[in-house]
């Protein structure tokens, strides 16, 4: 992607090279690659860290309220091309819901290094990228994008700063907060609590599904700066991370009815959707009578 001469998002906290995550210090949860491989695999881009935590079963208990941080802006290539993707994502939804006559208050990006304290709890980089609704904050350790690569078949440029697949995973995890600020997440939340496991996994489906297609209208409103292979390395990316890719190389079988995700072919097809239209309507995953 041509992003150099980007807007750079003031709505960053770079925590990266601060232990625990920025003076949260060592007393959060330990985490492990080794003892968390499964998770990460399970919940890769998921929208509630929680539900990786254990935290739910006990009502919340454990879960602390991380505000604003302070800090310098990125000063190298990775760290400014999160900061102009998430600057790109605020001009975007920001015309879209002004265009619906609303306001739309965008999501703070964290970057750490190895684990951090979120609103959701203690995460750690084996947690995969995710957005935390109660702080309203996308988190990510950039060295994630080396394990999509290693660990999940991800696309080979998708640790370089410009990579259109880190702009997917950004662009993923804004769509879980688009989520959050319209009520869509409460509602699914509240009909998984009165739902059987597989409804409740059949709506975390439909919820990531979602999430892909935002993505995609996202990037249908920045074409200008899309070079060739961006969108190949998107839908590569989403491929990756699709449950029965993982399932496949985690458990060496697919279990569909485990899928909270969706599938490769899902995920992408889902992406394509916002991308070719451009609208969120076209989004409505939860109407969809065939994912």
């Amino acid at each position: 992607m041509r992003w150099r001469e980007g807007r750079r998002s003031s709505n960053v906290e770079d925590m990266r090279g601060r232990s625990g995550g920025g003076g949260f210090g060592g007393g959060g949860m330990k985490f492990g690659l080794g003892g968390l491989v499964a998770i990460a695999a399970a919940y890769f881009l998921g929208v509630d860290p929680r539900l990786i935590m254990g935290l739910l079963g006990d009502g919340g208990a454990g879960v602390t309220q991380s505000g604003p941080v302070e800090t310098a802006p990125p000063s190298d290539d990775a760290g400014q091309y999160a900061a102009v993707v998430l600057g790109w994502t605020e001009d975007v939804w920001g015309q879209l819901f002004q265009q619906a006559g609303q306001q739309y208050s965008p999501p703070r990006l964290q970057l750490f290094s190895d684990q951090t304290q979120s609103g959701c709890g203690a995460a750690s980089s084996a947690s995969g990228p995710f957005y935390c609704p109660p702080d309203q904050k996308v988190y990510i350790d950039l060295d994630f994008f080396q394990e999509l690569i290693s660990r999940f078949g991800g696309p080979n440029d998708a640790t370089h700063a410009g990579s259109f697949a880190q702009a997917y995973v950004i662009a993923h995890e804004v769509g879980h907060h688009v989520q959050t600020i319209t009520g869509i997440s409460d509602k699914v939340r509240s009909a998984q609590g009165r739902a059987s496991q597989e409804e409740q996994n059949l709506l975390q489906v439909r919820m990531e599904l979602q999430a892909d297609c935002y993505a995609g209208v996202w990037a249908h409103y920045k074409q200008d700066v899309i070079e060739p292979g961006d969108i190949d390395s998107g839908l590569a990316a989403a491929a990756a991370v699709g449950d029965d890719q993982i399932q496949k190389r985690t458990q060496g079988h697919v279990v569909p009815e485990s899928f909270t995700h969706g599938s490769a072919e899902q995920r992408q097809r889902w992406f394509m959707q916002g991308y070719e239209s451009g609208q969120p309507n076209a989004c409505d995953t939860f109407a969809a009578r065939s994912l």
